[in-house]
């Protein structure tokens, strides 16, 4: 699938782990925040297991030279829940309204795979991502958090 004539969407593999894996740490160091391969960010050294297998999603976005410029995960956390997980952009992808069409797409996802709830965790340094979410009806949550890194959680309604 394709976003526009620049950028295209398509289910990742564990082909695509190792450079799956530099653009999440990447980011999350450009905000100062620590990667964790043992264990917040384990999910994304076997993509296959820990999303597809499960019945979870697990997208990329890439250029026409074939460079990762963005991810997105859909985690179900039992039958009727599903986290939002690893919604990163590379710099150039960020502001360009990619964000958005990528979340339209994942609460559309989650709605046809038949969940009614989607959570998310997130850190206060994500300010653009957390207004997104939002803008899109996600409500704060007090719910413990289960990501260390993290300091908010948010959920949607999906029905």
């Amino acid at each position: 699938m394709s976003f526009d004539q620049e950028i295209s969407v398509r289910s990742a593999t564990n082909l695509d782990c190792e450079r799956v894996q530099d653009l999440v740490f990447g980011v999350l160091r450009e905000y100062g925040l620590a990667p964790d391969p043992d264990g917040t960010d384990r999910d994304i050294t076997d993509i296959e297991t820990h999303y597809l297998k499960r019945g979870g999603v697990f997208e990329i976005l890439e250029n026409a030279d074939g460079n990762l410029l963005g991810t997105c995960g859909l985690y179900p956390l039992d039958d009727e829940t599903i986290e939002l997980r690893k919604m990163y952009f590379a710099k150039e992808l960020r502001g360009r309204g990619y964000g958005k069409k990528l979340l339209e797409r994942m609460i559309e996802t989650a709605r046809a795979l038949g969940f009614r709830q989607m959570h998310l965790e997130t850190h206060s340094a994500l300010k653009e991502a957390i207004a997104l979410y939002k803008k899109y009806g996600f409500q704060p949550t007090d719910e413990e958090k289960l990501t260390p890194r993290c300091d908010q959680t948010y959920f949607l309604e999906l029905n």
